[in-house]
């Protein structure tokens, strides 16, 4: 039994039944030749998914790190801990399900939706993969969650990408769950730097320690542990400085974002949509205007999110902002590591009309903040965006406050590279798209992910059921507002 370290145990504190704190992501895949046609379930296609299924079922070893399950006992004085489950019960992990006729991406993010607003049964290891057949045009589907104190949705993706293969006559592989244990060390979980933990995990974790257990937290985060003793001892001095940065006339990161339907409380029902869009209509619009393909991607967002509250009467004459994770590596005086990977909050420009205007406003901000942070030392870095994070947290935590103060920011937006190599198959059947599934919290509403694969940008939009209405409708907003940006001369 091995203790939780402090970064992961924040996920398992701040969980409630209306904010599950797990990630996840749906993969659609077209079945391989001769396992059915078209809209019909013919034995052949229930045949190649139900011995998929129960090859899944009879994975010989599990992985150690989908192994453990957390406890909270007495005897260990309220502290969490991690235990090997000897027995894991994989046929209660792993799920065969059917959708009904037809069988359309509407019945498909409606069970991904479901799926996705349900707790994680603690006393079991903290997951779940639901292998889910009967999507239309050939194709099936698998849905995976992870709880974030266990693996975070970066190296999530790694894991997944790491049971797919280039050979389409490839069989008998993996699934994540069951992939080998690796020779080298555990990775730290909890880090969506997929390094060093984040600036938001490491705030946390200093605000919640005593001064006596930090050097026992070091130890246990391993390299972490001499930015977890700078930010120990970081001066006042240092602090003001950096606040006065980012309170600068020129920044969207003062942490003053208006009031809209997506900063009120949640429930814990959730809605799922996602959908893929060609590079090369990105790549486009990146070299008529020169953004970068970061800053068309939130163009796309900014144009469906002001046409979305504009249906809804609902769109605030101030600018939406986004907290946007940003990769400082090539840049000059970017530190390699987890240090060149922090925050920054962008300006979605949503009260201007003309998208041209709206994407050289998002270049405006997205630029300055880049320059902003390159010119600060990493562990400046870090406390930028734990700035942001921590400010937010007490609409999340404190009953009664979301919605009633001033947000810092209205939504985050990711962008996570996906693999490099396309296509890729998984048993045979070709991975045709891979749609993130991310948190939402009390005042964060709306949680808009993507990811690289194929020539395709798939975005996974994931809401409060109640406070995000008519969530799917942003799809179509995506699309107008990237063929609006294609129309720019």
């Amino acid at each position: 039994m091995t203790a939780v370290g402090p970064l992961d145990a924040m996920f398992l504190g701040g969980e409630t039944r209306e904010q599950p704190m797990h990630v996840g992501g749906l993969m659609l895949f077209e079945l391989p030749e001769g396992a059915g046609r078209d809209n019909v379930f013919p034995e052949s296609s229930r045949d190649y998914l139900s011995g998929l299924y129960h090859e899944m079922v009879e994975a010989p070893t599990v992985n150690p790190v989908f192994a453990r399950r957390v406890r909270n006992r007495v005897l260990d004085l309220g502290y969490w801990s991690w235990e090997q489950d000897d027995d894991i019960d994989l046929e209660y992990h792993v799920r065969l399900s059917a959708l009904a006729r037809p069988g359309r991406f509407r019945e498909l993010f409606e069970l991904t939706s479901r799926l996705h607003g349900t707790l994680l049964d603690r006393h079991r290891p903290l997951w779940e993969m639901h292998l889910i057949e009967g999507v239309e045009g050939r194709r099936f589907a698998l849905y995976s969650k992870v709880h974030h104190s266990l693996l975070d949705g970066v190296s999530a993706l790694r894991w997944m990408a790491d049971t797919l293969t280039t050979d389409p006559t490839r069989s008998g592989m993996p699934a994540t769950y069951a992939l080998p244990a690796q020779p080298s060390a555990e990775p730290i979980v909890g880090n969506t730097a997929g390094g060093l933990p984040t600036a938001a995990e490491l705030f946390a974790a200093v605000g919640r320690m005593p001064v006596r257990t930090l050097g026992s937290a070091a130890h246990a985060v391993g390299g972490a542990g001499r930015v977890l003793a700078d930010l120990a001892g970081l001066t006042p001095v240092g602090v003001k400085e950096i606040l006065r940065s980012v309170q600068s006339d020129h920044s969207a990161g003062a942490f003053q974002a208006p009031r809209t339907v997506f900063n009120q409380g949640i429930t814990g029902a959730r809605r799922f949509a996602a959908q893929s869009w060609e590079l090369e209509r990105l790549e486009k619009v990146r070299a008529i205007t020169g953004a970068t393909l970061n800053d068309v991607m939130l163009a796309m967002c900014s144009g469906a999110l002001r046409n979305y509250l504009l249906e809804l009467n609902a769109l605030p004459d101030k600018a939406l902002t986004a907290m946007v994770p940003v990769s400082l590596r090539g840049e000059d005086g970017a530190p390699g590591g987890g240090n060149s990977l922090s925050t920054l909050i962008a300006d979605l420009a949503t009260d201007e009309a003309d998208p041209e205007q709206r994407i050289r406003r998002i270049m405006t901000s997205t630029t300055y903040a880049k320059g902003m942070l390159s010119a600060l030392s990493p562990l400046q870095r870090l406390l930028i965006g734990a700035l942001g994070f921590s400010v937010a947290g007490p609409a999340a935590v404190l009953p009664g406050v979301a919605g009633r103060t001033t947000p810092p920011y209205n939504l985050v937006i990711s962008n996570v590279p996906g693999p490099s190599e396309s296509p890729l198959y998984w048993n045979r059947s070709r991975l045709l798209g891979m749609y993130p599934a991310s948190i939402v919290l009390n005042g964060q509403a709306l949680n808009i992910s993507v990811t690289s694969y194929d020539h395709h940008l798939h975005f996974g939009l994931i809401g409060c059921r109640r406070t995000v209405p008519h969530l799917q409708r942003l799809l179509g907003h995506l699309e107008t507002s990237l063929a609006e940006l294609e129309n720019i001369h």
